[in-house]
């Protein structure tokens, strides 16, 4: 499952947009998209104006496959000098909240886009109502008796026409009044329905006398109790655009069906000004994962995840929190490109540009996750000695920092072997290892618990080796870290796995909770970290040597919580390696 199809430049001029991608500062072909704003600029069209738009429901908070339709709207706009307005689609009062809205322009603002001053499609609710009688008038729009129920089934199917509402042939004078009852709570909910009256024969099904107004009686969280008939999405969305002034609509696919009754409400009202153009394109889909609010929500719901801002989901929120850079986040996207046809990408692509981000950025820290006791029988009583490390061997501008050194130390339990097999190259029964930015260690003995667990090993130390060299010229085959155990705090340590264990979660018509991974968190509560760890600003990552990238947690704790971004390991790149292989 690859996303080529989105990676791949469409044949033709070859000419590039404004810009590089973001980590490779190689030029961008031109999309399709942005072949056709280029193509628009020079004809004049839209009088050479540029707008968009980004248009999420407040009702739960944005994922990674909103940052592709963010950085493609705002990207769009910018590179030709336009303009891209924030605006809540907030035609549905059940769910809404005020505190999603914030959420959302946060979560746009932490991309790296300026939101502005976020407009709501709830303040068009008066042009959107006039607009409404004069297609009354005009004899497009009608008011309907029946259910909802009713009404879905009487649109038919793609080899049955529909069959027309017995309300249909109302006159314009009926229907404008009872559309003025409707407004003004003289109906329960879904007593009527206005509808469009277009073709109950048409191929599209969605031309079929589509809804465009439903009787809600619940208040809203900007309208309060002021509206109690709310507009559908198509009826409000073309519409919001024209308001607004936008020239190109880009939606993702599953609104291509809508395109054709968005062009017929635009061409059936006097507008403003220009009318918009819709345009659609492939969503981002990932492997491992989801997408749909419905499946987060009930992931949430269920207790199966903390929150919207769990680590272990698509959302921005919880990737913030896990430690995923907005510059990552942005460069993969720019990488996928714009496509015409649905794809998925494996989630290690988007992985692969996280850890190249942390891998030149990120500082480097030691921590012990499962830790065992090591002595060195040698080491000075009761000395300590600092020693120095480098912060980023990628950027040797970071310096180097001071950890302490002692006689008693933290090593990682695995990295310790009895009877070690072949190519096991690290401590056991009388070998040698390196410890990073420190000695040589010699593990001389161990002592074992009652069950033979091994409970500590007594080692001992090379002092001539602290330059990471041994004077005899003897070698080691391998350097591991440590922590000093006298020096060492205490911390969580989360660790991750796919949320999903199926690469598509719900193929086949499935529940995609049916592939729900019950192991994709495993939480350590004991590790052992150096004590600089604990001046690790909230949000920031460091890299643990050998272990991966760590983002320490943002909320305050007994002691602190570092969740595991990426591990060190390049999986996409084994991943390509294993499809050369088999070509």
């Amino acid at each position: 499952m690859s996303g080529a199809a989105d990676a791949t430049p469409e044949p033709g001029t070859g000419a590039t947009a404004a810009g590089a991608d973001e980590g490779t500062g190689r030029a961008r072909p031109l999309d399709f998209i942005r072949k056709q704003v280029v193509a628009d600029g020079e004809a004049g069209t839209f009088g050479g104006r540029v707008q968009t738009r980004f248009p999420p429901e407040p009702n739960g908070f944005l994922h990674i496959g909103h940052a592709k339709s963010v950085c493609l709207n705002f990207g769009v706009a910018a590179e030709h000098g336009g303009i891209c307005r924030l605006r809540f689609d907030d035609t549905n009062p059940a769910g809404e909240d005020a505190a999603y809205a914030r959420g959302i322009a946060e979560d746009i603002a932490w991309l790296g886009f300026d939101p502005g001053v976020p407009l709501h499609t709830s303040e068009y609710f008066e042009q959107l109502y006039e607009w409404a009688e004069h297609l009354v008038v005009q004899g497009l729009a009608y008011v309907d008796d029946q259910d909802a129920e009713t009404i879905s089934a009487g649109r038919g199917d793609f080899t049955t026409p529909g069959v027309a509402s017995p309300w249909r042939d109302r006159s314009p004078t009926e229907n404008l009044a009872l559309l003025r009852d409707m407004r003004a709570g003289r109906f329960g909910d879904g007593e009527k329905v206005l509808r469009a009256r277009i073709d109950m024969t048409h191929p599209n099904m969605l031309m079929r006398d589509p809804v465009m107004y439903r009787i809600r009686h619940a208040g809203h969280f900007r309208a309060g109790d002021a509206w109690c008939i709310y507009p559908t999405y198509d009826w409000a969305h073309g519409q919001s655009d024209a308001i607004e002034g936008v020239t190109h609509s880009l939606c993702t696919l599953e609104f291509e069906g809508n395109r054709q009754l968005y062009d017929w409400y635009l061409d059936k009202l006097p507008l403003p000004g220009d009318r918009p153009r819709q345009t659609e394109f492939a969503r981002l889909n990932l492997t491992h994962t989801v997408m749909s609010k419905r499946a987060l929500g009930a992931l949430i719901d269920g207790g199966l995840v903390d929150g919207w801002d769990d680590p272990r989901l698509p959302t921005l929120r919880g990737l913030r929190r896990r430690g995923y850079p907005p510059e990552a986040i942005r460069a993969f996207c720019a990488h996928i490109g714009v496509a015409r046809v649905n794809g998925t990408h494996e989630i290690e692509l988007l992985e692969s540009f996280v850890r190249t981000h942390h891998n030149r950025f990120a500082q480097r820290r030691m921590a012990v996750l499962r830790p065992l006791e090591v002595v060195i029988d040698n080491w000075p009583g009761g000395h300590v000695e600092c020693r120095r490390a480098p912060n980023n061997p990628e950027n040797p501008a970071d310096g180097t920092r001071e950890v302490p050194f002692s006689g008693r130390l933290w090593i990682e339990r695995d990295d310790f072997m009895i009877d070690p097999p072949r190519k096991f190259y690290r401590l056991a029964p009388g070998r040698e290892v390196r410890l990073r930015a420190g000695y040589f260690l010699r593990c001389d003995d161990t002592e074992t618990g009652p069950d033979g667990e091994v409970l500590r090993l007594r080692c001992s130390y090379d002092p001539t080796t602290g330059g990471g060299q041994a004077p005899d010229g003897r070698k080691v085959r391998a350097t591991i870290h440590w922590v000093s155990a006298d020096h060492a705090a205490d911390a969580t340590v989360a660790l991750y796995d796919r949320l999903f264990g199926d690469p598509v979660p719900g193929a086949d018509g499935r529940d995609p909770l049916e592939s729900y991974n019950p192991d994709s968190r495993e939480l350590i509560t004991a590790a052992k970290i150096e004590p600089g760890l604990l001046e690790t600003p909230p949000g920031s990552v460091v890299q643990f040597e050998r272990l991966g990238y760590f983002a320490r947690d943002t909320a305050p704790g007994e002691q602190p919580l570092f969740h595991r971004t990426v591990g060190l390991r390049d999986e996409w790149a084994n991943i390509q390696k294993r499809r050369g292989q088999g070509a």
